[in-house]
């Protein structure tokens, strides 16, 4: 075995390659046997994150841009004839970069309303889709893919179990990702619920919910899969009172990605912040051209995304608020992120992964 990087002490090459952004990760894996097993030990992902080099992407179920007759998006056009064509996107909150993920095995598209989950699978992060709606005959489908950043490549997973469900509960905590409620082919709500062990690549049975749920919203808060499941005692807690408000909209509500876990969610035109067990609190206004927002993703580095538009079926925006807690005593603010017309679609479902 020769240098890491011939002519550079072996510190200084490993500070390099953790240095390797994600769009470049596969192929540093493919440049020689060395930095394959490099990149591929666990030792690499600790050093990634304790050296601050890992850093949280989002993850958009986003679709194509919409069919254009002339202007920038005109050569987007062909693809984007295809109705109900979602992709993977991804976004870079640091250097405000967007890039495509490769289609799913076949060259498929997303499912429509699958969703989406960030697993940790030894000391690498994972982003996995699960179920939803094939987009040419609407039917609900069980299917389970996900990405591997080192090989740049999808992989079909373990098809979920049970009856095939629609708009479900789904979220992720540490390398499983649970799945509740929802209802069935004959839109039967149901109570049942499982989870997906993505390193086993294997399901599990999880005990019934006390009552069936239809189009629950499913977040992780520290060890709690809060449609409120304990992932540590493996049993349903009792139920949070006025958890979410009667009437508001749990698809906007989510959860930042550590083990005391803040939620979040919209109420009434403000992003709110619930600590533990205390009540709901606003943190912001938000922009008026995204109060129509369709999610809501925390950041792992304290910051809140909300995407969505003014009204529904405008213009999509993705605003980024700042640190809760602001700095010399400064008021949160929000900005817009800029993207490009390719990257100016529908977005369906996000997650925060870091890379």
């Amino acid at each position: 075995m020769g240098d890491l990087i011939p002519g550079l002490p072996e510190e200084v090459a490993r500070e390099c390659l953790l240095r390797v952004g994600f769009r470049q990760l596969p192929a540093a894996r493919r440049t020689s046997r060395q930095w394959k097993a490099e990149v591929e030990s666990p030792l690499y992902g600790r050093l990634r994150r304790a050296n601050g080099h890992a850093r949280p992407i989002l993850a958009l179920a986003q679709a194509l841009p919409p069919l254009a007759a002339s202007g920038p998006a005109h050569k987007y056009a062909a693809s984007a004839a295809l109705s109900n064509s979602y992709r993977l996107v991804l976004h870079d909150p640091a250097d405000g970069g967007w890039a495509t993920l490769p289609p799913l095995p076949g060259g498929r598209g997303l499912p429509l309303f699958c969703q989406l989950a960030a697993v940790a699978c030894v000391e690498r992060r994972k982003p996995v889709v699960v179920g939803g709606w094939d987009p040419e005959t609407w039917a609900p489908t069980d299917t389970v893919h996900v990405y591997d950043f080192l090989e740049g490549a999808w992989r079909s997973g373990a098809p979920m179990p049970g009856p095939r469900r629609s708009f479900f509960a789904c979220a992720a905590a540490g390398g499983r990702v649970f799945v509740a409620g929802g209802h069935d082919e004959e839109k039967n709500a149901l109570r049942s619920a499982v989870a997906y062990d993505a390193e086993a690549d294997a399901w599990a049975a999880l005990p019934d919910m006390a009552l069936e749920r239809d189009e629950p919203r499913g977040i992780c808060v520290g060890a709690r899969f809060v449609v409120a499941f304990d992932t540590d005692a493996w049993a349903w807690d009792p139920v949070l009172d006025r958890l979410v408000d009667e009437g508001a909209c749990p698809r906007t509500c989510c959860a930042a990605p550590s083990a005391a876990g803040a939620m979040y969610m919209l109420r009434g035109g403000h992003l709110a912040v619930r600590d533990g067990d205390s009540v709901w609190r606003v943190v912001a206004p938000v922009p008026e051209d995204g109060r129509a927002a369709t999610v809501v993703v925390a950041i792992g580095d304290g910051r809140v995304a909300a995407i969505g538009a003014g009204r529904h079926g405008g213009e999509q925006a993705v605003y980024v608020l700042s640190k809760e807690a602001g700095t010399n005593g400064a008021a949160p603010s929000w900005a817009r992120v800029l993207a490009p017309q390719e990257f100016a679609g529908h977005v369906q479902a996000a997650c925060c992964v870091e890379v």
